[in-house]
């Protein structure tokens, strides 16, 4: 098994990491900071808005049941790309849309995906797709939030949906 790993930001990292854990081949999902200038983050810190980093999650995946153009599919799907600085009720940088690439092959990939994808929204997509520099893993009660809060509302109202977006639309690959 060979696994590889994309660093993505489209709102709240709990929604995000819910609708990625839904899919075969994902290993892991980690929430966590990327893209700012302050080290070693708290969640306090970032929702302030001042630290430059947007939250993320970074999926772990392996590549002989997922391509990073499976990953970036589900991505854009359960994430409005043409909402600059906020994803719904969530409003901030910390909350924009990005994709943080690992490499060089990863980077240009993603660039030429959003290309293509712009045609298909009214909007202008607005994700940005940059170098990931460091990535700072959320404090233990991010981690796997959904799962041990699944009566949370705003798990129910926001990371529910997404759920059932990816089951719906990737059904052959859900678990």
């Amino acid at each position: 098994m060979t696994t590889a790993r994309a660093t993505l930001g489209g709102g709240c990292f709990w929604c995000i990491e819910a609708a990625f854990e839904e899919l075969e081949g994902v290993e892991s999902v980690t929430s966590g900071y990327a893209g700012g200038h302050v080290t070693d983050p708290t969640y306090e810190q970032v929702c302030s808005g001042e630290t430059g980093h947007a939250e993320v999650v970074q999926v772990e995946y392996d590549t002989g049941v997922l391509g990073f153009e499976d990953v970036l599919k589900v991505f854009f799907t359960v994430h409005d790309p043409t909402q600059l600085n906020r994803q719904g009720p969530d409003v901030g940088t910390q909350y924009r849309s990005i994709i943080l690439a690992h490499d060089d092959e990863q980077r240009e990939f993603a660039a030429a995906f959003v290309d293509e994808l712009d045609s298909e929204y009214d909007d202008d997509i607005v994700t940005e797709v940059v170098d990931l520099e460091t990535f700072y893993e959320a404090e233990e009660h991010h981690q796997n939030y959904y799962d041990k809060n699944p009566n949370d509302r705003y798990c129910t109202f926001h990371a529910d949906p997404k759920i059932e977006t990816v089951r719906e639309k990737f059904a052959t690959r859900a678990q």
